[in-house]
This record gives structure tokens, C-alpha cells and sequence, in this order.
């Protein structure tokens, strides 16, 4: 584990936002999820008193099949810990794409970085976004996210049981490899990660970026915060695949995609059809003649490799469960999501952001001078409209100027308004579609 000094940088965009001394710590149930794929009765709540755990899952190598467990809760935050973490906690942007309520938030938290290192902190971010985001359907939508860098500083650099257990470090969120007695297990306070996130104008996705070039990480995809996001992700800052950790980590919890693996184990699957929508107790002549489930993709070539189907292991389960492909992301790290597990993620993006975006504010009039900037993927036809009737000669433009859309100079109000359609073939499901349209309309001054 090397020790970084910070670099001279560039001064950066500082936002502090106010975040409350009693901020509840983070909500923990187990998921319907969990307990649909193991075919099981979902656990009984605990008593008021009662020990309660956390599912995280866990990544042991870097092209196998993850593992689930169960560690403690973190304890609640003393006063003491809410004091130091009210007076920390700078928040950097990093990728702007439009305005917070019309793109997905992700927000980093640093740990293991110490007050001279949150710039080496914010170019890891970078890195790690940027791989991250080369992944589809992340490459195709990159203009949907803005991503966010909060600081929280800690009084050492790099995190516990890095490179060895015996190994304590004293960081800001308590991030440690070999959490309950598993090396590449990695970590953290989710607490304190919740009253960190907080602080970024919106955190829909949140991952803790860790000071270490070993590889580990964990999902934690039983955490519900009340700042909004569902899930936290731990991956090293400076291992090179730990960025698949957080990719498989957002099919959970932007997807909402169950995992596509087995334990290896003899096991038969004899639950209520699952929620999600890449597993299924139905064969592909049966998703076929009920259509059911990924029907519209049987037979389709699927990026992560061969044609859709019905492949046989999938939700824990060797037998009794389906998955849509042989080997995707949501089976073992380094591949792709698969044609469903891209439809799902490309209705997760959508469930945060709008097809359609503008940083011209749409509440006050405009005047016919005002030239008109919005933002959409690169899959969606932007069309422009005055007074409701379509402007042809602007169709696919990203920016007009009032006025050169043939807005009268009569002394009435008139109103342009900019509509978009996201048409992309990675798309079947009617319903989503009809979710994939927006629009924005400006008053312009009389």
C-alpha cells in the first residue's frame, strides 16, 4: 500500500450543505429480493432489542462468482462522531451534466485519505467514473449523471487490513478488508457514509471509494437511506477491476436485477415466480407462449455473449431457477449485462433523470433573443415546437435561438417548447417506453 502526497491541482468548487445533528442512522430490513430468490419466507422483523445483521456480498476473485454473508450493524453515531462529521464533508463536482431533480446522482465518499490527499481523492474518482461509465448502457447515457465528490477526511492514510489483518488504520468511515474473517470482504460504516452522502446536493447512487490498491469490495443491497439512494457500494480506489464490484453493485440497486449465479451446490428452487426481471421459474417456450418475463429478447444476440434464452441456475439455485444467459455481469465479474439486465438498467437511469434536459431555467419568460441549450442521449430525436406546431428545419438540434424559430414579434405571449423521445433499441417493454419521453417549455417575453 504506497502513501500519496497530494498534487498541486486546480482550486475546486466547494458546496457545504447543511446536514442535521440527528440524523437517524440508516434503515435496515431484509429485501423482498433476497428472500423471493431463495424461495423462502421473507425473516420476521427482529425485536425491538434483538440483534440485527447486515447482507452484504462480496467478491473473492476477480472473475468469479460473488458470495453473500451477514455482518453487524454499525452502531449508531455518538455525538461525538455527528460533531466531527458536521465540520467535514467538502463536496466537489465532478461530472455536470444538468441540473440535480433531471439527471442520476452519484455520489464518491472518500476513506482513508488525509486532509493532504482529497485531490488525489477527486482524480480517483475520475478514474474510477470513467471506468465505470465505459461500461454499457453507462456509455450510451453518460450525459444522464452528474457525479459528486464528498470529502471525508481521515487521521491516516489507507484503511484497515490492508495489506495484512493485524492492520488498523483510523479513517473517516472505518473502511477494512477482512470483515468477518473475509480478506477481499471490504467494510464499512454505513452510517457514516449516509451522513456523508448527505451532504452532496442529491445522492441517488452512492459508492465509497477506499485508499488501497487491493482488490475487495462488498454490496451492501439491504440499506434503504432516508437521503434517497437504495444500497452502498465499497470498491479500492487503485485496483484496477475493483470498478466491476461497483458495476455489478448498480444492477442490484439501479437494475434491479437479482444475481445470475449459483453456490455450486445441489439445490432446487420451488418459491413463487420472482420479481425480478432476469430470473424466472418459466422455460423460453413458456416465456414465449405466456409472454412472460424477457419473451421480446429469446433468440436475440446479447452482448455478453451467444443468443437469449433460458439458461438453467440463477438466484443462488443450481436447479428450479432460469437466467436469461449463459455468463453476464450479474453471474461473474468482467462481462456485460445482458439484453434484459440493459433494458433494466436503462429503466433505473430513467426512474432518477429525464430523457430531456436545460440548464435555461423553464420558470421565467425568455426573450426572443435568448438562444435555448437542452440535453438528451444520443438515442433520443430533440423536435422544437412554438405554440404547439413543430419547427421541421430544427429537428435534432440540441440549441436554437428564439427567434430564429419564427416566433412572432407581435406583442403576445408565445411559448417554444422542446420534446424528446429516447428511441433506442435496447428497449422492448411498451410500458418503459412510454416512460422515455419529455419535454420543457419557455414563455417567451412579450
Amino acid at each position: 500500500m504506497r502513501r500519496r502526497t497530494s498534487k498541486d491541482a486546480p482550486r475546486r468548487l466547494s458546496i457545504r450543505t447543511a446536514v442535521s445533528a440527528a440524523l437517524a442512522t440508516v434503515t435496515l430490513a431484509a429485501t423482498a429480493t433476497a428472500a423471493t430468490a431463495q424461495g423462502a419466507a421473507p425473516p420476521s422483523s427482529p425485536a425491538p432489542h434483538g440483534p440485527r445483521t447486515q447482507q452484504v456480498e462480496y467478491f473473492t476473485e476477480t472473475t468469479g462468482h460473488p458470495r453473500h454473508t451477514t455482518v453487524p450493524p454499525s452502531p449508531p453515531l455518538s455525538p461525538a462522531e455527528k460533531t466531527a462529521i458536521a465540520g467535514d464533508g467538502d463536496v466537489t463536482s465532478i461530472v455536470q451534466n444538468g441540473p440535480v431533480g433531471t439527471k442520476l446522482d452519484v455520489v464518491f465518499v472518500g476513506d482513508g485519505y488525509t486532509a493532504a490527499q482529497q485531490e488525489d481523492f477527486h482524480a480517483d474518482v475520475r478514474a474510477k467514473w470513467a471506468k465505470m461509465s465505459a461500461v454499457e448502457p453507462y456509455a450510451s447515457y453518460a450525459g444522464l449523471f452528474n457525479v459528486w465528490a464528498v470529502d471525508a477526511v481521515s487521521n491516516e492514510s489507507g484503511v484497515s487490513g490492508d495489506p495484512t489483518q493485524d492492520v488498523v488504520r483510523d479513517t473517516a468511515l472505518d473502511s477494512a478488508f477482512f470483515c468477518d474473517g473475509t480478506e477481499r470482504l471490504l467494510c464499512v460504516d454505513t452510517g457514516k457514509v449516509e451522513s456523508y452522502a448527505s451532504k452532496a446536493p442529491a445522492a441517488d447512487l452512492v459508492v465509497v471509494l477506499a485508499n488501497s490498491t487491493k482488490y475487495g469490495g462488498a454490496g451492501y443491497n439491504d440499506v434503504s437511506s432516508q437521503v434517497g439512494y437504495d444500497g452502498i457500494a465499497t470498491a479500492s480506489s487503485d485496483n484496477d477491476r475493483s470498478d466491476q464490484i461497483a458495476v455489478h453493485e448498480t444492477g442490484h440497486s439501479l437494475g434491479k436485477l437479482a444475481d445470475e449465479y449459483d453456490y455450486g451446490e445441489s439445490g432446487t428452487y420451488s418459491g413463487p415466480e420472482p420479481a425480478e426481471a432476469n430470473l424466472t421459474t418459466l422455460s423460453a417456450d413458456q416465456m414465449t407462449a405466456q409472454r412472460q418475463k424477457w419473451y421480446r429478447w429469446i433468440g436475440q444476440e446479447s452482448p455478453d455473449g451467444g443468443a437469449v434464452g433460458a439458461f438453467e441456475g440463477g438466484g443462488y439455485y443450481e436447479h428450479g431457477l432460469n437466467r436469461p444467459t449463459e455468463n453476464s455481469i450479474m453471474r461473474t465479474l468482467g462481462r456485460e449485462f445482458n439484453l434484459p439486465g440493459r433494458e433494466g438498467m436503462i429503466a433505473g437511469f430513467y426512474r432518477y433523470a429525464s430523457v430531456l434536459s436545460s440548464p435555461v431555467p423553464t420558470d421565467r419568460a425568455v426573450p426572443r433573443t435568448a438562444r435555448l441549450r437542452v440535453g438528451a442521449p444520443a438515442s433520443a430525436q430533440v423536435k422544437w415546437y412554438v405554440d404547439g406546431r413543430e419547427r421541421k428545419a430544427a429537428r435534432g438540434r440540441s440549441t436554437v435561438v428564439v427567434r430564429a424559430l419564427g416566433v412572432p414579434h407581435d406583442g403576445r405571449t408565445h411559448t417554444v417548447t422542446a420534446r424528446a423521445t429516447d428511441r433506442t433499441a435496447a428497449v422492448r417493454d411498451p410500458a418503459l417506453r412510454k416512460q422515455l419521453s419529455a419535454k420543457l417549455s419557455w414563455r417567451v417575453a412579450r
